[in-house]
């Protein structure tokens, strides 16, 4: 289980080792926790001194017990210091692995989940449920997530370094879909002419290519 610092209840984290759940949540700072990383703060400011990058980051771990648990519980710090100053995050979880790992491969990784969300939700209009009758709403988000799979599938054709490869919904649908163009139904084929000012013709041309190779 992964989430935020307010999905971090001890009723969560209890359930969770009691039912031998791995979780990993965001744990809100306080002045306990910024004392126990002082030295790792200490330490990141010295190294950006010492030209170490423009931002320097330092990870830690220890066992740590808030008033309204009943045991303590292993928390991970990632301390950061830039030109805003130190800034220092903190995890508990009861995984194994080194604090980095945890923290930007597993903790972090919610942020994409939420990229997800914010794509079906955002970039797909799917939040757009005003009939007055559930289920009229349901089949609504059904058509949604319908687009949603059609649009991950395209982005998903376009090579590796391709600029659409990582492009989020909203700019493919109003670089690629939303296009003047004309169309010319053939024996044999489709043809579609573009505008010559069209900015991105070389990865309409590229991702329409890929499509016609897809199986029927």
């Amino acid at each position: 289980m992964r989430g935020d610092s307010h999905y971090g209840r001890p009723e969560a984290m209890a359930w969770c080792e009691r039912q031998r759940v791995g979780y990993i949540f965001g744990l809100a700072g306080n002045p306990v926790l910024l004392r126990q990383v002082s030295p790792l703060a200490e330490d990141a400011a010295l190294g950006r001194l010492d030209g170490e990058g423009e931002k320097v980051r330092r990870w830690g771990d220890f066992r740590y017990a808030a008033k309204s648990w009943t045991v303590e519980r292993r928390v991970i710090a990632r301390v950061e210091a830039g030109p805003q100053g130190a800034d220092s995050r903190f995890i508990v979880t009861n995984l194994p692995g080194l604090p980095k790992t945890l923290y930007e491969k597993v903790y972090c990784a919610r942020g994409q989940a939420e990229n997800l969300i914010k794509a079906h939700k955002l970039h797909l209009a799917s939040d757009r449920t005003s009939c007055r009758k559930a289920t009229a709403n349901q089949f609504r988000l059904l058509i949604h997530t319908a687009a949603y799979w059609l649009m991950l599938n395209l982005r998903g054709l376009a090579p590796r370094t391709s600029f659409w490869r990582d492009a989020q919904f909203d700019t493919i649908r109003l670089c690629l879909i939303k296009v003047a163009g004309r169309v010319t139904e053939m024996v044999t084929r489709i043809k579609v002419a573009l505008p010559t000012a069209f900015p991105y013709q070389a990865g309409f041309s590229d991702l329409v290519g890929r499509i016609a190779k897809l199986p029927p």
